[in-house]
């Protein structure tokens, strides 16, 4: 299994009246995780597509535990718990900095050809680079 932390505060902007993280902002956590481990890996999103190859979101699950509020730094772990094939999928937990569990969440992506935007199965080269970081 691959993980990697991003630490993210949570902006007055994010937040509603109450203080609290809008839900909508986890989404774009989740995001910035991923592409930071990317970045990480040696490889970011724009090596990807400047290799040919585009990854489309195809699922988003998020499940809300705890609010976060404003000013908090949050961790937000993701991990890869499996290789892809033809979708690569994330996990995700966010907490606060008492360790607090507030939120858990998934995003399923898919390889398609940037030409032709045709589906396709994940690179070798993607799939070694997994591969090598794993051991």
């Amino acid at each position: 299994m691959l993980s990697y932390d991003c630490k993210i505060r949570v902006w007055y902007k994010h937040t509603d009246q109450m203080g609290i993280c809008h839900h909508s902002n986890y989404i774009c956590y989740y995001e910035a995780a991923r592409s930071e481990w990317m970045r990480a890996l040696g490889l970011p999103f724009s090596e990807v597509e400047r290799r040919g190859i585009m990854m489309p979101i195809l699922e988003v699950q998020s499940k809300y535990l705890r609010p976060a509020r404003y000013d908090e730094l949050l961790t937000v772990s993701i991990a890869l718990k499996e290789l892809p094939a033809a979708r690569i999928t994330f996990h995700y937990e966010i907490r606060n900095e008492q360790g607090d569990l507030l939120n858990t969440g998934m995003t399923q992506l898919g390889f398609i050809h940037s030409d032709t935007r045709r589906p396709c199965r994940c690179p070798e080269w993607f799939l070694a680079l997994l591969q090598e970081k794993a051991e």
